[in-house]
């Protein structure tokens, strides 16, 4: 097939379809048209052009797609019908300058020039991830009876890691530490003289800064007091627990190996907390409830 049947007649049957449509109802594509709508389309082309054309004629070039164009005079009449003088002058309009050529050219491979812009970031991104990427873990350590930052004294941190030995670090003036690693999982132990310790076990996310809170050891603590012979300490933590705890706070002991339950009064509490006796040593508090900064429910056990 030569370019004109290709390009050119298609769009000269179009533009048909558009004259007759902008004066008659029919359907939109041409091929479609029966019956009346190809005897009323003979019938304008006729007024409009003194030429006319047999239905064979409609149904073999127009509603189908002819092996070869119709003959050049035929040609002449629908292009004279849509507007133009010729058929010779219907494809001179229609023929785009060598410019709008070369540009569509240009359109047609830029799809190719995209998508290799597209896969560039994939490329990066691939070469990236095949760097370990550095997570850093922050922590602030806070006593979990005063709610306060432990600053008075540096604690000790010991970082855990896998088939290596442990690494060493203490927190600095405002109670913190950091640290810096590829894996997406840090495991420590913190230990501090007057808090129990206690292993943590944090996995990397969107907030990476976290605060733990430490029990206060209170039998290193009186035991401290007690040996020192520091009475003013002691009665200053005894003053401390008698303004943490509220009076009508509810402090129940859990027995381990027994059904039951065994509840205290606040003094009586207080007592066991700053007598360091074994009992105080074996203390594990289970659970503290909070309300207008005052412990109104705790729950111990002793091991």
């Amino acid at each position: 097939m030569n370019a004109k049947k290709t390009y050119y007649f298609p769009l000269l049957k179009q533009q048909t379809a558009a004259t007759f449509r902008a004066t008659h109802a029919a359907a939109n594509d041409i091929r479609a048209w029966k019956g009346n709508t190809i005897t009323d389309f003979q019938e304008d082309l006729r007024n409009k052009t003194k030429g006319s054309i047999s239905e064979k004629w409609f149904y073999t070039y127009v509603k189908n797609d002819a092996e070869k164009l119709p003959r050049i005079d035929m040609l002449n009449l629908l292009s004279v019908y849509v507007g133009f003088e010729n058929w010779d002058d219907f494809i001179k309009q229609h023929t785009k300058p060598e410019s709008e050529v070369e540009s569509k050219n240009s359109v047609k491979r830029f799809p190719k020039f995209f998508w290799l812009l597209l896969a560039l970031p994939l490329l990066a991104f691939g070469i990236y991830s095949l760097y370990p990427t550095e997570n850093t873990f922050s922590f602030c350590f806070v006593d979990s009876d005063q709610r306060e930052a432990i600053t008075k004294i540096p604690l000790d941190i010991e970082i855990i890691r896998k088939n290596e030995s442990s690494l060493y670090f203490k927190t600095d003036s405002l109670g913190c530490f950091s640290y810096t690693t590829p894996e997406k999982e840090l495991k420590f132990i913190v230990k501090s003289p007057y808090h129990k310790t206690d292993t943590i076990v944090r996995h990397m996310n969107s907030s990476s800064h976290k605060t733990v809170q430490l029990q206060t050891d209170d039998y290193a603590l009186m035991l401290l007091y007690y040996a020192n012979g520091n009475k003013d300490d002691w009665k200053k933590r005894r003053a401390q627990l008698h303004e943490l705890i509220s009076e009508n706070a509810q402090i129940y002991r859990v027995f381990k190996n027994a059904i039951g339950i065994e509840m205290y009064t606040k003094k009586e509490f207080i007592n066991v907390l700053t007598i360091p006796t074994s009992t105080l040593k074996k203390m594990q508090i289970l659970d503290k409830v909070y309300a207008n900064e005052q412990i109104v429910k705790l729950k111990f056990m002793i091991q």
